[in-house]
């Protein structure tokens, strides 16, 4: 071989050494995953933690700002998982994105490396509460082949018992905005044995038929009686205007003594603007879950009170409309709530309890 050859020879094997060197192995495995990154705890610089599948180096303190971040706080350690998968399996599905609209049956994988399934319709909500479920499996590429439980830890009433309740409901009373509304008084249908919980939640939901013909009426009706529900008297007066605070919502919250209170008690504004029941669907669920849990109304306890002390839905119905329709006052109305409460417990399959009548 002459010299040029041989150093030509030599060139190239250094050069293809040079390549080797800094190109990795397909071969070689990723790094173990850190500790996944939670948003609550506080990272300190040289910390690392695993998001989304790459682990991360914290630069700095931090606390609340997902990697990779936008401050550069977080160094990209690069990808894990290769010799340690995550918690939830080794799948495809799609990292969770917040406010990511995702229909019933989406599975994600959360910051946990956990992976989720979607039991209905949300606009991204966080999968570690009531609207979503663990799925328990190791995940295998495929959906769990169980069924999942209904809504567990949220409401005990399932959107498709909500929908068999009210085939032919407006759209505007969305079983989410139901949902959303259930944080303002925990209490709500989840006091008591499960048995009592879905009677409570029957005895609200009957009542709500009623007094919106199957959720199908947002405002009120007869337009003659909106001047009628301003009390002047009140120090605060009608600032919405006379006619503005007619029934709205799943119970028909009027007069502005009831917009103020339940404004204040929801921290919304409502006696300034009542519309704000009837035009955004979890306010118009809240207001009429407030009017059940804090107002006795005609009545002598709230009916919250009156299912889960065992007084009896008879009881329900006086705390809305009171004599109006107790006593003899409308018997073919309070007919109509009760038997709307004893289909609404059939289907969620408890029985009725006594006390049914006012």
């Amino acid at each position: 071989m002459s010299r040029l050859r041989a150093l030509a020879a030599l060139a190239a094997l250094t050069l293809a050494g040079a390549l080797l060197a800094v190109i990795p192995s397909t071969a070689a495995s990723a790094a173990a995953c850190a500790t996944p990154w939670q948003s609550s705890a506080v990272y300190t610089g040289g910390m690392q933690v695993s998001h989304n599948g790459r682990n991360y180096q914290a630069k700095w303190w931090t606390q609340n700002e997902a990697p990779p971040g936008t401050t550069g706080v977080w160094q990209d350690l690069g990808a894990c998982g290769g010799s340690n998968p995550p918690p939830g399996g080794n799948c495809n599905y799609p990292n969770w994105v917040a406010g990511t609209w995702y229909t019933a049956g989406s599975i994600v994988r959360y910051t946990n490396g956990q992976y989720y399934i979607a039991e209905h319709d949300n606009p991204g909500y966080d999968p570690t509460i009531s609207t979503w479920y663990w799925d328990p499996y190791n995940c295998s590429g495929t959906p769990p082949t169980t069924n999942p439980p209904p809504n567990p830890g949220g409401f005990v009433v399932s959107e498709a018992q909500f929908n068999q309740m009210f085939p032919g409901r407006n759209s505007f009373y969305t079983y989410s905005g139901l949902v959303a509304a259930l944080g303002a008084y925990p209490a709500f249908a989840r006091s008591g044995s499960a048995t009592v919980q879905r009677q409570e939640a029957a005895a609200f939901l009957a009542n709500v038929y009623h007094e919106t013909g199957g959720l199908v009426h947002i405002v009120e009706q007869n337009q003659a009686n909106y001047p009628h529900y301003c009390d002047s008297s009140q120090p605060y007066g009608c600032p919405a205007g006379q006619a503005a605070y007619y029934g709205r919502g799943p119970i028909q919250l009027s007069w502005n003594f009831n917009y103020n209170a339940a404004g204040n008690a929801l921290g919304l504004p409502l006696l300034t603007n009542p519309w704000l029941v009837q035009n955004d669907a979890a306010v118009a669920w809240k207001t009429a879950i407030w009017y059940w849990m804090t107002q006795n109304g005609p009545g002598t306890m709230t009916a919250h009170n009156a299912m889960v002390t065992g007084a009896g839905f008879g009881q329900t119905i006086r705390s809305i409309n009171g004599s109006i329709e107790c006593n003899g006052g409308n018997p073919a109305q309070v007919q109509s709530r009760v038997t709307r409460y004893q289909q609404f417990v059939g289907i969620l399959g408890v029985p009725a309890g006594a006390n049914l009548y006012c």
